[in-house]
């Protein structure tokens, strides 16, 4: 009867862990592709904000990103 108890307790036990593994792998390797693949870059920033009519200074641009990579 116990044998069948500890198998359990085992199995639980290991897939908590594979979950919690899982977990930290996956955000390490999102945190590193999004690190080399910014989803936006200068060009981008430049580009938007002349859509809206404005037309950009390095410096504007520079406080963007900034900011960008300030918030992931």
């Amino acid at each position: 009867m116990w044998n069948g108890l500890i198998d359990i307790l085992y199995l639980v036990i290991g897939l908590l862990i594979g979950a919690v593994l899982g977990f930290l792998i996956a955000r390490k390797y999102t945190k590193k592709y999004l690190k080399e693949n910014p989803p936006i870059n200068e060009q981008m920033i430049k580009t938007m904000m002349s859509q809206m009519g404005r037309t950009p200074s390095q410096k504007q641009v520079n406080q963007m990103m900034k900011q960008m990579n300030k918030m992931m």
